[in-house]
């Protein structure tokens, strides 16, 4: 078997998986943004009793394992379970919540690590300058703007490589639910290699276009005004 032959699946159900993992993570990750930007950006400016608590717990929602964001879920989903009757189990509306629960504490943690990142001289200058409360805020999160679009970035690219959670919820149905992690895993037990490395290329094409974008975003905003080691010094 030549490399030809390996490389030729079915362009029009590889279309339509990779049209189904965007779709699923995009919506998933935008709807997280839409409620963690702002959560995170108010924990970061503002102190109150129990902030550490919650800090403490953001970071460990961070980690938590996909696979047991997609158990509870399916047990909420099933027939038995408390949303049963809304019959969302096995459909991509069940993926985008899977996936929307785990993108939510990556986005508020890292706004959050990016809000709290700005320096407090930055504040105090802004208010000398006599800057409303208002004009304030939209001043750190404009310096914060880039933690904040990484925070996003980092969201997708760990929804759309996940595998465990949308496996349990989506069921993995052709033409319906099948993402491309499941379906690599799919096509790889079943032994059809062709299709499992196209999607696999196209998953590793479209995590180094994430880290890319990330990147630019870093060098563009960071890299004119990062420290820099005057010239001869040992």
């Amino acid at each position: 078997m030549d490399l030809i032959d390996i490389l030729s699946p079915s362009i029009g159900e590889a279309i339509n998986i990779t049209a189904l993992s965007f779709r699923v993570s995009g919506l998933a990750v935008a709807f997280a943004a839409l409620l963690a930007i702002p959560l995170g950006s108010l924990l970061g400016l503002l102190d109150f009793r129990g902030k550490r608590a919650i800090v403490t717990l953001i970071n460990t929602l961070m980690g938590l394992p996909p696979v047991v964001v997609g158990l509870v879920l399916y047990l909420v989903l099933s027939r038995s379970g408390a949303l049963g009757p809304l019959d969302l189990l096995y459909t991509p509306t069940a993926m985008i919540i899977a996936q929307f629960i785990m993108a939510i504490p990556i986005i508020m943690g890292l706004s959050y690590s990016s809000i709290s990142a700005v320096p407090q001289r930055l504040v105090e200058r802004t208010i000398s300058l006599g800057a409303t409360r208002s004009q304030l805020i939209m001043v750190i999160i404009r310096e914060a703007r880039v933690g904040i679009l990484a925070s996003i970035v980092a969201a997708f690219g760990g929804a759309i490589s996940e595998v465990g959670a949308i496996m349990l919820v989506g069921g993995n149905i052709r033409y319906f639910t099948r993402a491309l992690t499941t379906a690599i895993v799919l096509y790889t037990n079943m032994g059809e290699f062709g299709m499992a490395i196209t999607l696999g290329l196209i998953l590793l094409v479209t995590s180094f276009m994430i880290n890319l974008f990330l990147t630019y975003l870093q060098t563009k905003d960071l890299g004119t005004r990062g420290p820099k080691l005057p010239k001869g010094v040992d």
